[in-house]
C-alpha cells in the first residue's frame, strides 16, 4: 500500500554531487563586490586571488610551507596537471573505487602510457591502503564521489615514505579532516563542499612535491597550461594569485563568498559537523527500513557527502529502471533534483550530503523516497 503524500517538502530540493547547493545564504546580491572587467593582474584582482588561497589555508588547516594554487578547469585540470608533471620518475601505482579513480588510471595507463600497477575496489568498497607500495607515486580519491565511500584516516600512509601521494579530493575538502602530512597532491573544486561556480580547481602542493617538480622533467611535452615550472624552479606567482590563464573574478569573488560562510558556521570543525549530521539523517531512514541500504558495505568507510543508496527489495525485476523511475517520480514533485546514482555507478540514488545541504532539507525527503519507493512497487506489480 503507498503512503500518504508526505505533508512536508524540502525547502530545497537542490541534493545533486555536483555542482552542488549553494550556501543557504546565497543571494546574488553577495557577488556585488566581484572586480567585474578589471584584469585580474591588477591589484584589486591580485588581492581577491590571494585572499582566496589564503582564507583557503586558514580553513582547511594547510601547513605555511605547503604550496596552493589557483589553476584551470576545476578539479580534473588540477589532477591532470600534477600527474603530467609529476609522474614518471619512479613507479605509479593507481588505485581505484569509483568512476573518477578509474578516470586518472586510464589517463595514466593510456596517455601517459606508464606501466603502472594499478589496484581497484568495487563499488562500495575501497583497496587496501595498508597494502600499497608507498615508495612508489601513489594516485587516489579519497572520497568516492560516485560510489559513496571514503578513507576514514590517513593512518596507513607512513610519513617516511619515498614516494609521493597523489590524493583527488575534491568532495572530502572542507567536510573531512585530511592530514596533511600524509598528502603530497591534493585537488578539489569549488563546486562541491562549498557549492562555488565551476571552471577552477585548487592545487596544493607539499615541500616534497616541489622538490620533486624542480629535480625532475617528464618525458614527455606539457601544453601550457599545465606547466608548474620554468627554467627547473616552480613558477611561484601561480601559487600567489598570478594563475596561469584568465579566471573569471566572478567565480572568484562567489569562492570568497562560500569561504565567508564557512568561516561564519565554525571553519572545518563545523562544516564536519554539518555533513555528519545530514549523512546520519540518511543513516537513520535507512537503518528503519529492510528495502534500502547504503552502497557502502563496511560503515568506516561511507561517505559523509555523496551518499550512496542501493534498492534491496526483492520484488524490484529492473534495477536501473526502478532506481530511475523511483528519482523521476521525485524530480516531478519538486522535491529532489539530480539524485540518481551515477551513469557508471551500481543503480540506486546519490544523495549530496555535505555542509551547504540543510539537515532539515534532508528530513522532509525521506519520507518522498518512501513514498516514491511504495508508488513504483505498486505500478510495477499493476503492470505484471
Amino acid at each position: 500500500m503507498v503512503t500518504n503524500t508526505p505533508a512536508t517538502r524540502p525547502a530545497n530540493p537542490r541534493f545533486s554531487s555536483g555542482p552542488c547547493a549553494k550556501p543557504p545564504t546565497f543571494t546574488l546580491d553577495t557577488l556585488k563586490d566581484a572586480a567585474l572587467g578589471r584584469s585580474h593582474r591588477a591589484a584589486i584582482g591580485k588581492a581577491k586571488l590571494k585572499d582566496a588561497i589564503e582564507t583557503t589555508r586558514e580553513i582547511l588547516g594547510v601547513p605555511a610551507d605547503y604550496k596552493i594554487g589557483i589553476v584551470p578547469a576545476s578539479d580534473t585540470g588540477a589532477f591532470e596537471m600534477a600527474m603530467w608533471n609529476l609522474l614518471g620518475d619512479r613507479p605509479v601505482e593507481m588505485l581505484a573505487w569509483e568512476s573518477f579513480g578509474a578516470g586518472w588510471v586510464t589517463d595514466v595507463v593510456k596517455q601517459l602510457k606508464l606501466d603502472a600497477k594499478v589496484t581497484t575496489a568495487d563499488y562500495g568498497k575501497i583497496v587496501d591502503m595498508a597494502g600499497v607500495d608507498y615508495d612508489s607515486d601513489v594516485c587516489f580519491t579519497w572520497n568516492g564521489t560516485t560510489s559513496g565511500v571514503r578513507l576514514p584516516n590517513g593512518a596507513a600512509i607512513p610519513a617516511d615514505r619515498d614516494g609521493l601521494t597523489l590524493c583527488d579530493a575534491t568532495s572530502a575538502a572542507f567536510a573531512m579532516d585530511l592530514p596533511w602530512d600524509k598528502l603530497d597532491v591534493t585537488t578539489f573544486s569549488w563546486q562541491k563542499v562549498l557549492g562555488g561556480e565551476a571552471a577552477h580547481g585548487m592545487l596544493i602542493l607539499s615541500p616534497r612535491a616541489v622538490e620533486r617538480l624542480e629535480s625532475y622533467t617528464p618525458l614527455w611535452p606539457l601544453p601550457k597550461i599545465f606547466r608548474l615550472t620554468k627554467g627547473g624552479k616552480l613558477i611561484d606567482g601561480v601559487f600567489s594569485g598570478a594563475t596561469i590563464n584568465t579566471p573569471s573574478m566572478l567565480a572568484v569573488e562567489d569562492y570568497l563568498q562560500c569561504l565567508a560562510w564557512a568561516q561564519s558556521v565554525g571553519g572545518l570543525p563545523g562544516l564536519i559537523a554539518r555533513a555528519d549530521a545530514n549523512a546520519a539523517v540518511i543513516d537513520r531512514f535507512v537503518a528503519s527500513r529492510d528495502w534500502i541500504a547504503n552502497l557502502a558495505e563496511d560503515p568506516a568507510t561511507q561517505s559523509t557527502t555523496g551518499v550512496c543508496l542501493k534498492f534491496t527489495d526483492a520484488r524490484i525485476a529492473d534495477g536501473a529502471g526502478f532506481a530511475k523511475a523511483v528519482a523521476k517520480r521525485l524530480e516531478a514533485e519538486g522535491v529532489a533534483f539530480d539524485i540518481g546514482a551515477y551513469r557508471d555507478a551500481p543503480p540506486g540514488l546519490r544523495i549530496w550530503c555535505g555542509g551547504t545541504v540543510e539537515a532539515s532539507d534532508l528530513e522532509a525527503l525521506m519520507p518522498w523516497i518512501e513514498w516514491a519507493f511504495e508508488a513504483e512497487i505498486a505500478a510495477q506489480t499493476q503492470a505484471a
